[in-house]
């Protein structure tokens, strides 16, 4: 029997095939963005909240602050559900409480509250190193493309304030930067799941609660038991002659005992 591998399980090429990597590039995509906007808010809200809390509106700025965290934790929780493959549910710290100043400490009692301050703190971070794959693929698609294109001058940036380019002007030049192209989208979307797994394990560590693993047994235990058929599968024709069905086992005995009472009745 042949069993046929899926292309996204081939090695370095497979990335190419694998929905999961074009899922962590839209990940990147909206991390940058937001990683700026997180960054902007948070810092201007936490620095004015310090700042006015002597005359205590500044208080009421850093429970906004606050309040904001947890409503923008609850959308990267979403977005690593839904791009990541996470399975996380809302934090359940919250306690009961009554009355607006029990209300309001309730959220900075939460952890949830703090974590989920902490992974947009480090989001910022994640839009930094989201910057690197994005460069490099939007540097390396025109390079795949140029035997179709040429001539053209790509642009790389610049360095020291001069710009860097080459200028792609024969075929033979073409012919060169396409496996260039070719090596240097390979390596962005490496680089894009490896920055995707950098946040889906900040995620599962600051996000929220993780599904619990009954809710997955069933198809878990579905899929184990797919897997193991077809890695039973045995090729070739094999006769086993000798092991007697198990009506014919059974039956056996009964045999040999009708056989010794014929010789007895006989003997008799």
């Amino acid at each position: 029997m042949v069993s046929l591998r899926h292309p996204s399980a081939l090695p370095v090429v497979g990335v190419v095939a694998d929905g999961r990597t074009y899922r962590h590039l839209l990940y990147l995509l909206l991390a940058v963005p937001l990683g700026f906007v997180y960054s902007t808010l948070f810092t201007f809200g936490v620095a004015f909240g310090l700042v006015l809390s002597v005359a205590l509106v500044g208080l009421v700025v850093l429970f906004a602050a606050l309040i904001g965290a947890r409503l923008a934790a609850g959308l990267e929780r979403r977005l690593a559900n839904a791009l990541l493959g996470t399975h996380l549910l809302r934090p359940d710290d919250l306690a009961d409480a009554d009355g607006a100043l029990a209300g309001v400490r309730k959220y900075v009692d939460a952890p949830s509250t703090w974590a989920g301050l902490g992974f947009l703190s480090l989001k910022f971070w994640v839009s930094l190193l989201a910057f690197v794959p994005l460069f490099l693929l939007a540097s390396a698609l025109p390079l795949v493309a140029a035997p179709l294109r040429y001539p053209y001058e790509a642009d790389f940036g610049e360095v020291n304030g001069e710009p860097v380019t080459w200028a792609i002007d024969t075929l033979p030049e073409a012919l060169i930067a396409l496996p260039l192209g070719v090596v240097g989208v390979l390596l962005a979307l490496h680089l894009t799941n490896l920055v995707a797994y950098v946040s889906r394990r900040m995620g599962l560590a600051l996000l929220g609660r993780r599904e619990p693993a009954e809710s997955h047994s069933a198809d878990s235990v579905e899929d184990d038991d797919g897997e193991s058929d077809e890695d039973v599968s045995i090729d070739g024709d094999f006769d086993f002659v000798d092991d007697p069905a198990p009506a014919d086992r059974d039956a056996a005995p009964a045999d040999r005992d009708a056989t010794s009472t014929d010789r007895d009745d006989d003997a008799r």
